[in-house]
């Protein structure tokens, strides 16, 4: 597996397929650019995806809080990057491909996005889903005030996860998850606050490539008030819901995703 200086950073990533498609794909937070590899085998004949490792995950460096998290993100996937490309991204990785289409459009053909968790977004139009959002995450925010990061972990896969019960997963997995959650209280001030100023801005209404925004059938109420408030506001938006799915489609469900990937790609 490669690794390079990428924006300042020591970033690790992997190539998938051999479709005539140029893809960037940005993964999920507390995953690695592996968690593409199904997904990536389903569009194998359609493009050519490299896929990098975010700060603190992988075989990338760690995170050691040297700027805003998402625009670091958005700084790397910009680097990889001498042209126009299908930009994919998975929920917090999702938030990066559409920081990335406002600063870099001109790298940007086209973003597939699953579960973008922008929720500065459902907050603007749905005021009461902060409170809601706030109950939804108590276990998590319980154990990261407590200093519990195994509590924290706990609380945030029982919402975010693949299903999987807490008791059910390896134990190292379980270690490693736990020493991650400090890079979920990094991305709060653009998820939650907004911090790269993409809603305020206005900046969202300006993005000129088109988008898919898909969601799980079986996921959070508020990633549906989310990507209603993106297609809202983007001006090349269509949605779809991947039956069966939750949060993590793109790992638990890849053949249902890649097919409305495939139908969206047909139409642009």
């Amino acid at each position: 597996m490669p690794q390079a200086a990428r924006a300042g950073f020591v970033i690790g990533w992997r190539s998938f397929g051999q479709g005539p498609r140029r893809g960037l794909a940005i993964h999920c937070s507390l995953a690695h650019s592996g968690s593409w590899s199904g997904l990536a085998r389903e569009l194998a004949e359609v493009m050519t995806i490299t896929a990098f490792d975010l700060p603190g995950h992988g075989q990338s460096g760690a995170w050691e809080g040297r700027g805003e998290i998402q625009a670091v993100s958005t700084a790397i996937a910009a680097d990889f990057l001498d042209g126009p490309a299908d930009i994919l991204g998975h929920s917090f990785g999702a938030t990066v491909a559409l920081r990335l289409a406002v600063e870099r459009p001109d790298l940007v053909r086209s973003l597939i996005l699953y579960e973008p968790v922008f929720f500065a977004v459902a907050f603007a139009d749905r005021p009461a889903m902060r409170a809601e959002h706030a109950a939804t995450m108590a276990d998590y925010a319980a154990g990261m005030a407590s200093g519990d990061m195994r509590r924290a972990a706990e609380g945030f896969t029982a919402v975010w996860g693949d299903g999987r019960a807490w008791a059910m997963m390896p134990e190292a997995a379980r270690r490693k998850m736990a020493a991650q959650m400090p890079l979920i209280v990094a991305a709060d001030p653009a998820l939650i606050e907004d911090a790269g100023g993409m809603l305020a801005s206005g900046a969202l209404t300006r993005i000129a490539a088109p988008a898919l925004l898909m969601e799980g059938a079986r996921s959070p109420a508020i990633i549906a008030a989310i990507n209603a408030g993106l297609a809202a506001r983007l001006p090349d938006a269509r949605r779809a819901v991947i039956a069966g799915a939750g949060h993590m489609g793109p790992i638990t469900h890849p053949g249902r995703v890649a097919a409305a990937v495939r139908g969206f790609l047909g139409s642009v």
